[in-house]
């Protein structure tokens, strides 16, 4: 039925709507610190079985069995969107609160709350209180706190801190643990570069960085976005072609309507 195709490119034309939105995203965020791109998830629709035989139903003594009938898809829908969780590229900045994550893992920090986020985003800074924090004045945990009298700040790879005194003494601060899941794709993204713990993703597992499958922490680092300029834009291509083919579909039916009504005033 005319009605039926109607619908079907509708729902194509929705679902690359919602595909390139999705793109457009990923590409807004190429120069986001740590950004994990996205990915749109699509399934078809319910099927209907469909008389290929007009006789078979009006013609006494014709049985309408299954070789009559075929089955006719209704359409797509998009059925979720998911985090390649992708390493990017590791980028010196020569700025030691600056740290990057080789591997798995994210930095756990407290929120305002009193709950706590998950990040890749290793771009901290020091608050008035001398505490590691991010730009949203969100604080590492374990956290460690900065006097006045540290001159400089040395991060390990498995995470020790390190600070030198205006004496000439090194001191031991603390050390950073990372946090993994069973799941990373359960992780819900709360936006400012954090992420939150879901029963999809599991509880967070603390862990010394290097160690255990956690990934090493690199002092005077960050992150890049893992997006690929040039694949979002083919995919962006092939979802703008698909677009226009659905609503070329839907004004291919509705010449076939009018052609129809036409005949039928005849």
């Amino acid at each position: 039925m005319p009605t039926r195709a109607l619908r079907t490119a509708a729902s194509g034309m929705y679902a690359q709507q919602i595909n390139i939105e999705v793109i457009s995203n990923n590409i807004a965020n190429i120069s986001t610190t740590a950004f994990k791109k996205n990915k749109a998830d699509f399934q078809d629709l319910m099927y209907q079985e469909v008389n290929i035989n007009p006789l078979s139903t009006s013609t006494p003594g014709l049985q309408d069995n299954a070789t009559n009938k075929i089955q006719v898809g209704n359409g797509v829908k998009p059925s979720s969107t998911q985090k390649i969780f992708k390493q990017g590229d590791i980028t010196p900045t020569n700025n030691q609160f600056d740290l990057a994550i080789q591997g798995e893992g994210f930095f756990q920090l407290r929120k305002n709350d009193g709950t706590y986020a998950y990040t890749r985003d290793g771009s901290f800074k020091v608050n008035s209180e001398g505490k590691i924090v991010t730009a949203s004045g969100y604080t590492l945990e374990p956290g460690f706190t900065l006097t006045t009298d540290i001159t400089a700040l040395v991060v390990s790879k498995d995470g020790t801190v390190e600070a030198s005194q205006l004496d000439g003494s090194t001191v031991t601060l603390g050390n950073i643990e990372l946090a993994r899941f069973m799941n990373n794709g359960g992780l819900l993204a709360l936006g400012d570069n954090l992420y939150g713990e879901t029963q999809a993703s599991g509880q967070s597992i603390l862990g010394t960085p290097g160690s255990d499958g956690f990934g090493e922490i690199n002092q005077g680092y960050l992150e890049s976005s893992n997006v690929d300029i040039v694949e979002e834009m083919i995919a962006m291509i092939a979802a703008q072609r698909a677009y226009e083919i659905n609503s070329k579909t839907v004004k291919t039916v509705e010449d076939m309507m009018t052609m129809t009504n036409n005949l039928k005033r005849g």
